[in-house]
């Protein structure tokens, strides 16, 4: 199973490049600064959810 956090944060990565290509399209520097943003946090997000998911199975394994 997929960590919540994996899926959130991948989500913020695609809305990040997306704010941070328009911003490139219409010269908006801030916007651009955002989407740069939104896709740094994404991608700690999605890497939280993926040391998250590393720690399930091997919990899981232990069990077994």
């Amino acid at each position: 199973m997929v960590d919540k956090d994996r899926v959130e944060g991948s989500a913020e990565q695609a809305k990040g490049s997306m704010k941070e290509g328009a911003g490139k399209l219409t010269g908006d520097e801030k916007m651009q600064a955002e989407g740069k943003a939104e896709k740094a946090g994404g991608k700690v997000q999605n890497a939280a959810g993926s040391a998250k998911d590393s720690a399930r199975d091997a919990l899981g394994k232990g069990q077994g």
